[in-house]
């Protein structure tokens, strides 16, 4: 079983928000932990959270919640999960802020413990500046005599101050070891507050072993307290992500300046140009190239397409697909194979049928496009007349010429026109023509007249008030 510690007050992010809720790669927190736990088989996940329960809401099915009353420590934390745990359970460990924690060492962290027949194994690391971290103090054999701790002047000694391994505060412990002396666990330090790696010290004094199991990699230790370490996990979360998906195949070619979410698939020879961000349950097809400097939010691109400087939310781009540049698709709007949408293109909870062109400067909202249409330049479905929105529907092989208004609802047929600058209000037939403008009238000598009106004397000129 896992149980993760939550209950942190997160000062020092000087957020209104949660600090296990502050997001990393689309993912807040706390979800990465939770996500390490299910991926390692834990069989039960237990989190400990604050009185106010405000991780509730983000722990999903088949978690299980603890509630510490008071901050009083990591070890008071887990005596909220006490009851919990049963003396033949195996418990590991985690930190809520520590995100980066991989599957595997959760996995070789238990191992390593079991095999040891040890009471408790303690994850650590060599750093170079171990400052802010509790040092891990062996003894000749190497087993762990003791955490010491550096969070105040006074909690560590000089000689324990230079040492390099540190702990990482995930920690695999025998269930039956733990119970007793969770409860024993003081609070004779700086901070006044009862410490779990005083529980290592303890185990000792009990004649129980504990050892340890150092990482390879040291980035899995690092944890997040305030804004800064928070932007360092996100760099080695997204670092992580584009190195996993170029690896399976995508071509991301400049990941620094990417940014992809944990939730985001590329299929095989998808090509991600600089500058793009592709958020949410955004999944992109075999072949597609996206950008450069295109946003995709919980968008599902098909195979073949290129989605160029563009922005789009909830839609749906099809096989084969054209969009931008500098399109915006906004939620409900469906893209269907081989079918456009081109320069300054803004549509909206529309259907755009296979083959069909909205190729620049139009607005298209509520609206159903048939297959093999062309859309003329600045056509606009005006779809609110106030009080609701209608539906413009437009048929198959249907053509509209530029500076067209659809006001809906209407209803455009297959194979019918629309004549450039009409403002169509009625329903154009199969195969006709709508055209609604005034006709043409052309006034002889206009620019004369201007010229000469121009020229007269303005009424300020011969002492009379202007009276324009």
């Amino acid at each position: 079983m896992v149980v993760i510690l939550a209950a942190g007050q997160g000062t020092r992010m000087r957020s209104r928000t949660p600090k296990l809720l502050h997001e990393v790669c689309g993912r807040p927190l706390i979800g990465w932990v939770l996500d390490a736990a299910k991926r390692a088989a834990a069989s039960r996940i237990i989190v400990v959270d604050s009185p106010d329960r405000p991780l509730a809401p983000v722990l999903g099915d088949g978690v299980s919640c603890a509630v510490q009353e008071q901050p009083l420590g990591t070890a008071d934390a887990l005596r909220a999960a006490a009851g919990l745990i049963a003396p033949e359970d195996s418990v590991v460990v985690l930190s809520g802020d520590v995100p980066l924690i991989r599957p595997r060492t959760i996995s070789a962290l238990v191992e390593a413990r079991e095999q040891a027949g040890a009471a408790a194994t303690l994850l650590t690391a060599t750093l170079a500046d171990p400052s802010g971290y509790g040092r891990v103090v062996r003894a000749a054999d190497g087993s762990v005599v003791k955490v010491a701790e550096t969070k105040a002047p006074g909690d560590a000694t000089a000689a324990e101050l230079d040492i390099h391994e540190v702990n990482s505060g995930v920690y695999a412990f025998s269930g039956a070891a733990l119970l007793p002396v969770l409860e024993l666990v003081g609070n004779a330090n700086a901070q006044g507050e009862h410490y779990l790696p005083d529980v290592v010290a303890l185990l000792g004094r009990l004649g129980q072993t504990v050892t340890a199991r150092e990482l390879d990699d040291v980035e899995e230790t690092f944890g997040v307290n305030d804004r800064v370490q928070l932007a360092g996990v996100r760099a080695v979360a997204q670092r992580r992500i584009c190195e996993q998906l170029m690896r399976a195949g995508a071509t991301i070619i400049d990941p620094g300046r990417t940014v992809i979410d944990a939730g985001v698939t590329l299929a095989a020879d998808v090509v991600i140009h600089p500058g793009c961000a592709l958020h949410g349950s955004t999944s992109v097809g075999e072949g597609s190239v996206i950008g450069p400097h295109s946003t995709l939010r919980d968008v599902t691109v098909g195979s073949g397409s290129a989605v160029v400087h563009s922005h789009a939310v909830g839609a749906t781009v099809g096989d084969a697909v054209s969009v931008g540049p500098f399109a915006v698709l906004r939620p409900g709007t469906v893209l269907c194979q081989g079918s456009k949408a081109g320069t300054f293109v803004e549509i909206k909870n529309s259907e755009v049928g296979e083959r069909s062109k909205v190729p620049h400067l139009s607005y298209i909202g509520d609206a159903t496009i048939g297959e093999d249409t062309n859309i003329g330049a600045s056509t606009i479905t005006a779809n609110y007349d106030g009080y609701q929105k209608h539906r413009t529907t437009i048929g198959s092989h249907v053509h509209t010429h530029v500076h067209t208004t659809l006001v809906a609802p209407v209803e455009i047929g297959d194979d019918a026109y629309a004549g450039a600058g009409s403002v169509i209000t009625k329903d154009v037939p199969p195969g006709a023509l709508g055209i609604a403008r005034e006709r043409q009238r052309n006034i002889e000598g206009y620019a004369q007249r201007v010229r000469e009106r121009e020229e007269r004397p303005r009424p300020e000129e011969e002492g009379v008030p202007d009276q324009r």
